[in-house]
C-alpha cells in the first residue's frame, strides 16, 4: 500500500497523512493514533526519499570507513557498529555506512554533510590532528566522536580514560616488581595511544623509574602484528619482563610469540592487555586467562549513538562523557622474577 492509497482509504489528504506518520504537532492526537494503526495494520512504511522531502530529515546517522584500513573485518569495528546499529535500530534510524580512500575522505564527509542522506555522523578513532573534525565543524553539521578529541571546545564525544587505565595497568606491574616493560600500543596518530603512553610513562615517573626501561612500538592492533612485535622485543638480550597491549588482538599474538621462545607466561613473563569486551575474544577463557583493562565498545557505540540522536533531538547541554576502565586481574601476571 503506498501513501495516496493509506490516505483514500482513511478519508484523508496525503498531506495530513504524511504529517501525521512524521509527528508534526498540528495533527491532532486521534488523527495520528488513527493513522499509525492503519499504517501499522497494513504494513506502511514511508520511503526515505518521501520521508526526507516531508520533513527534511534523513533519519540516518553516517558512518565513513577508510577502504585501505579494511576496518569492516576488524572485530573492534564490528562491535562498535553493533553497538550503534542497536541505538539506531530501537529509534527507528539507519546507518549509512559510506566507503572512502584516504585521497577522498574529506570529500566524503563533505558530501555526507550535503547531501541529506544522514543526519549527523559518527567520528571513530580521533587523530592528534583531525581535518575531520575542522571541516565538519566549518559547515556547521552536527557530528558525535568516539576517542578524546585533539581539540574538545564544542565537541561532543565518549571516550574512555584510556591515560587512567594504563596508569593503573603500570603501577600494577611495577608494584608486582617489572620495571622492563615493553608496551605494544597502537599508532601514534591516534590520541588514545597518546593517551595510553602518558599513562604508562606517568606510572614510571611517580615510582621514580628510569623512563628508558619503558619500551614502546606502535602498530595497528592486529593479532599478527602483536606476534611481530612481541618477537623482536622478546628477542633482546635485555628483554622485557612485562608486556603491555593495546588489545586483547594484540596479546594474543604476543601469547604465541612467547609460547614459540619457550617462555611461560605468567613466570618468565606478564601481560596485560586492554579489552573492549568483544564476544568472540574472550580473555577469562585463553591460556592463560588475561589480566585487563576492560570496557565494552559495544556499549560505547549504542552510548555514542544516542548521543547522536540526543543532539538531534535538540538536547542539551553538550556531551562529553570519559568512562572510568575497570582492572581486573588474572592469570596472566606475577611477581617479577
Amino acid at each position: 500500500m503506498n501513501l495516496k492509497q493509506l490516505a483514500a482509504e482513511l478519508g484523508l489528504s496525503q498531506t495530513t497523512v504524511s504529517r501525521a506518520l512524521n509527528g508534526y504537532p498540528e495533527v491532532n492526537a486521534k488523527t495520528k493514533e488513527l493513522v499509525l494503526a492503519a499504517a501499522q495494520r497494513h504494513g506502511y512504511r514511508a520511503s526515505p526519499a518521501a520521508r526526507r522531502l516531508a520533513t527534511g530529515k534523513a533519519h540516518a546517522l553516517g558512518v565513513v570507513f577508510p577502504m585501505e584500513s579494511n576496518v569492516l573485518l576488524d572485530p573492534l569495528y564490528v562491535e562498535f557498529l553493533a553497538g550503534v546499529a542497536e541505538t539506531c535500530g530501537q529509534a527507528g534510524f539507519d546507518i549509512l555506512v559510506s566507503p572512502t580512500t584516504q585521497a577522498g575522505e574529506l570529500s566524503t564527509y563533505r558530501r555526507l554533510a550535503q547531501d541529506g542522506t544522514v543526519d549527523a555522523v559518527l567520528i571513530s578513532s580521533p587523530r592528534n590532528v583531525d581535518p575531520r573534525m575542522e571541516l565538519l565543524k566549518d559547515i556547521g553539521f552536527p557530528f558525535v566522536v568516539h576517542g578524546r578529541p585533539p581539540e574538545s571546545d564544542g565537541v561532543a564525544f565518549l571516550d574512555i580514560d584510556n591515560r587512567d587505565a594504563f596508569l593503573h595497568a603500570t603501577r600494577f606491574l611495577i608494584h608486582l616488581g617489572h620495571q622492563r616493560i615493553a608496551m605494544l600500543n597502537g599508532e601514534d596518530r591516534f590520541t588514545f595511544a597518546a593517551d595510553r603512553l602518558a599513562g604508562a610513562a606517568g606510572a614510571y615517573a611517580e615510582a621514580g623509574i628510569d623512563p628508558s626501561l619503558l619500551s614502546v612500538d606502535h602498530a595497528p592492533m592486529t593479532v599478527e602484528n602483536g606476534y611481530r612485535l612481541a618477537r623482536q622485543v622478546l628477542a633482546r638480550p635485555d628483554r622485557p619482563t612485562a608486556l603491555l597491549c593495546a588489545s586483547v588482538l594484540v596479546a594474543l599474538g604476543a601469547l604465541r610469540a612467547a609460547a614459540e621462545l619457550g617462555l611461560d607466561v605468567p613466570r618468565d613473563l606478564s601481560i596485560v592487555a586492554h579489552d573492549d569486551d568483544m564476544p568472540a575474544f574472550q580473555p577469562d577463557h585463553m591460556h592463560p586467562p588475561l589480566t585487563t583493562t576492560r570496557s565494552s565498545i559495544r556499549t560505547a557505540g549504542a552510548r555514542v549513538a544516542e548521543i547522536a540522536l540526543g543532539r538531534l533531538a535538540g538536547e542539551a547541554p553538550l556531551v562529553q562523557e570519559v568512562w572510568k576502565v575497570d582492572l581486573i586481574v588474572r592469570s596472566s601476571t606475577a611477581p617479577a622474577i
